[in-house]
């Protein structure tokens, strides 16, 4: 932990309201009386940035002229969520906020909703990502978030009638951006296609366009550090003028032609890449980024100087390749050390090599990265030669090391035969100093399974880092019942800034007092969501029943499906008379999930769920004891109303698929408990809340890998299961598609000829504990006793953790002095 602390600030609320009604007045343009919330909203956030400016000009000055190395944490994705109330908790200034926007006649809760979300990420990754760059200045350490401003987000989702998912622009820049500060002085130029010739004998790329990388810079500031480091994200521009001539010739499409190429690379996060423009897109959108953040990192330590010793490099700073989408920075840092700086390619290897590490975030083969060579070849033909360089020389080094010809030929990172395609994730793996995993049994996956090979040869390189979330934004900011709670049962609010205090809690749930007192703070916070659920979609939500929520991406192997089919096989048994309408528990069952556009069976799982939801909903038998709700375009905002308000989480993946899980930590910190199978980080929150206090189903990794070697037949499982087999009859009868047979056909002959995933082998298993889940639930002083017992044992699941275990492990290197 630094030593640097931040007094609180001294400003009072009077000065904070002049400071508002003077940005009101310079940057808005309006008086108190005229201003709207979001003019508000705006001023707040300028005076707020204000007051972060001198740490963080003090921080960047600090990184640059000390002896710490910095972190460059290079991702495709942040999803901040709103940063307002954020800055306002850092900067020691939300008291003076609420009073100074109650004295100018606002409700500060409007002003915060004034603020739209970026949706710069598509789940798990982006939040991780800033969760980790808020833990990076909470404790003091120099770094800089490297990624990509999109113009649009992820999208906007929307339910058509029939409850399929729509998507739509995210333009979250419709409206001002008061924290992105865009710096054209600073901009990089990134370059792409073209050919390579010899010059004097040496290589010299030749490319055929480039565009211009514009930084636009996000304060982040760190909690009681002090500090505040930067999430550079970049703009794409064209360095071509209009052309007028064009224009004038009403070829207008020809007259913006350059521009509109430029702008595409950040136009939109993800785009569709089914196709091969698609797949160019998306590379360029890689190398755009990396590019320019290596040259950023050479401008910024090493400034002024035409000629510096870039041998000392690694000592400035090192890269995190967060995912595979990075990894392109690899060849383009040797390719600037060779072709730019003249290094030598041993002097340029040892260079890059002490600079990367690569965190790997999935077991799914087809999810490891593969770019087909030719298209690399294309778009970067410079950096296609250095790959294949490097992988001739990695499979020299192996001839080395094993005399297994088949293991080396596995290992290429440039494979063979006619198409030859480059393995992203191999290249990290070569070229990196550090692989690691983001949970305990997903580190170990990677070493048994995915990465085999490379663990066999390269043992020393792997370790793993539990993933872990920021307690500011997920407990203090989103549930400040709990948190008030915990300061006054620990006497301190130093828990903050060191999660592991939170075991302090542990003998107060055997306080029956105390846990009446975290009972009722789950109740306020039900009743709140139901509140909000009511203004934002206008849903019913009775705060009386438990909350069940499963929020996840959604994707077959996470099993959506499994859920699904559970709340059908209850419908089917209260419909049936088989259960007493009296015996249910009942439950409002809360999905949140986007489908990645392309993928056909997700979204038609999402419909699925939304007509499940229209028929019980609606069915006068049900009595309201299953309610179910998904709640559109789900974001940062609709998960910090609803995780401290949910009291069972789903955490239902098949095992060895999941790397990690976030939502879980993050349920388990503000009291809920867990369903879930061993898998990602529900092995480690099993274990360290206590085996009572989690709900374990399904099957092991080893039963699920026999079971695959063994040959799978769902089938067998839907005739064995009278339950399953009437849920998944009544979806293939038009039940929940007003009598239509063939709307869910796809998705009922997976289920029964393919069921990858073995949503089907885990239903009979998910069935039986849930008896467990009402037995406990029908005795709420010993569920709220088990919650609270979560919520005391999670501490270990800190970003703050994470991250001074990437310190030690990975990054070798600590906070600013």
């Amino acid at each position: 932990m630094t030593e640097m602390t931040a007094p609180k600030s001294p400003i009072s609320s009077k000065d904070f309201a002049d400071e508002v009604r003077e940005q009101l007045k310079y940057t808005q343009g309006v008086t108190p009386e005229q201003a709207t919330a979001a003019d508000v909203y705006v001023a707040a956030s300028t005076a707020v940035r204000r007051h972060l400016m001198d740490s963080w000009m003090k921080t960047q000055q600090d990184m640059v002229n000390g002896n710490t190395k910095a972190v460059g944490y290079l991702s495709a994705e942040f999803l901040m969520g709103r940063q307002l109330r954020n800055a306002l908790l850092n900067a020691g200034l939300t008291e003076q906020f609420n009073e100074a926007v109650k004295e100018l006649g606002f409700d500060p809760q409007d002003v915060v909703d004034a603020e739209y979300e970026p949706g710069l990420g598509n789940g798990g990754l982006g939040r991780l990502a800033a969760c980790f760059i808020d833990s990076l200045a909470s404790l003091g350490v120099p770094a800089f978030g490297y990624g990509i401003q999109y113009k649009y987000g992820i999208f906007r989702q929307e339910f058509d009638e029939e409850g399929r998912q729509v998507e739509h622009p995210d333009y979250w820049l419709a409206n001002e951006d008061p924290w992105g500060h865009v710096d054209y002085g600073r901009d990089q130029k990134v370059s792409f296609g073209g050919k390579v010739v010899e010059e004097d004998g040496k290589r010299v790329w030749q490319p055929d366009w480039s565009v211009r990388a514009i930084p636009v810079d996000y304060m982040v500031p760190g909690y009681e550090s002090g500090r505040v480091n930067t999430l550079r994200l970049w703009q794409a521009r064209s360095y071509d003028e209009f052309d007028l001539l064009a224009f004038n010739k009403s070829e207008y499409m020809e007259a913006v032609e350059p521009q509109v190429k430029a702008e595409n690379i950040s136009k939109i996060l993800y785009p569709e890449d089914s196709t091969q423009v698609g797949k160019e897109l998306r590379l360029e959108q890689q190398y755009f980024f990396t590019c320019a953040s290596i040259h950023d990192a050479i401008r910024v330590f090493y400034p002024g100087e035409d000629k510096p010793d870039l041998t000392t490099f690694p000592d400035k700073i090192t890269f995190q390749l967060n995912d595979t989408h990075p990894v392109i920075g690899i060849p383009e840092l040797m390719r600037v050390l060779i072709d730019e700086y003249g290094y030598d390619w041993d002097t340029a290897w040892t260079i890059t090599n002490k600079t990367f590490n690569y965190t790997c975030h999935t077991l799914l083969p087809e999810a490891l990265e593969v770019w087909p060579a030719d298209l690399i070849g294309k778009l970067l033909p410079r950096h296609l030669e250095i790959i294949e360089k490097i992988n001739d020389q990695f499979m020299a080094e192996l001839k080395t090391l094993t005399k297994d010809e088949a293991k080396i030929e596995r290992m290429r990172i440039v494979t063979g035969g006619d198409k030859p395609a480059v393995r992203m994730a191999y290249l990290a793996t070569y070229a990196g100093s550090h692989v690691n995993g983001v949970a305990e049994l997903h580190s170990q996956l990677l070493k048994d399974v995915t990465l085999r090979d490379f663990s066999d040869l390269y043992d020393s390189k792997f370790t793993n880092v539990t993933n872990g979330v920021t307690p500011r934004r997920f407990v203090k900011l989103a549930n400040p019942g709990l948190s008030d709670l915990i300061t006054e049962g620990l006497g301190t609010d130093k828990w903050l800034e060191d999660l592991d205090l939170l075991e302090g809690l542990v003998p107060l749930a055997q306080d029956d007092e105390f846990v009446k007192k975290f009972a009722e703070v789950k109740h306020q916070n039900k009743v709140s969501f139901s509140n909000f659920a009511k203004k934002e979609y206008g849903y019913d939500v009775d705060p009386n029943t438990m909350f069940n929520t499963m929020i996840k991406r959604l994707h077959e192997y996470k099993r959506q499906s499994l859920k699904i089919l559970e709340v059908i096989a209850q419908y089917a048994d209260i419909k049936s008379g088989k259960v007493k309408i009296e015996d249910v528990t009942p439950r409002t069952i809360i999905f949140g999930a986007k489908s990645a556009p392309g993928y056909y069976m997700a979204k038609l799982t999402i419909q699925l769920i939304n007509n499940v939801a229209r028929v019980i909903n609606n069915d006068p038998d049900i009595k309201g004891k299953l309610n179910i709700i998904f709640p559109v375009n789900y974001n940062i905002r609709v998960a910090q109303n609803l995780i401290p308000a949910t009291e069972l989480d789903e955490q239902i993946s098949q095992a060895g698929k999941e790397a990690s899980g976030t939502s879980n930590m993050k349920f388990a910190l503000n009291g809920a408990l867990t369903v879930g199978t061993l898998d990602g980080a529900n092995v480690e929150i099993r274990a360290r809340v206590g085996a009572d206090n989690f709900f374990l189903f399904g099957m092991t990794v080893d039963e699920v890998e026999a079971m695959y070697a063994n040959g799978y037949n769902p089938a067998k499982y839907y005739e064995s299961d009278p339950r399953l087999k009437a849920a998944i009859d009544m979806v293939a009868g038009g039940t929940f598609s007003n009598g239509d047979r063939n709307t869910y056909a796809p998705l009922v002959s997976d289920w029964l000829t393919k069921d990858w995933f073995m949503t089907l082998a885990d239903f009979t298993a998910y069935h039986d504990i849930q008896s467990q889940i009402e037995t406990l639930y029908a005795d709420q002083l010993e569920w709220n006793r088990k919650a609270l017992l979560n919520t005391a044992n999670s501490g270990y699941f800190s970003s703050d953790r994470s991250i001074e275990d990437y310190l030690e492990r990975v990054w070798m290197t600590g906070p600013l002095k």
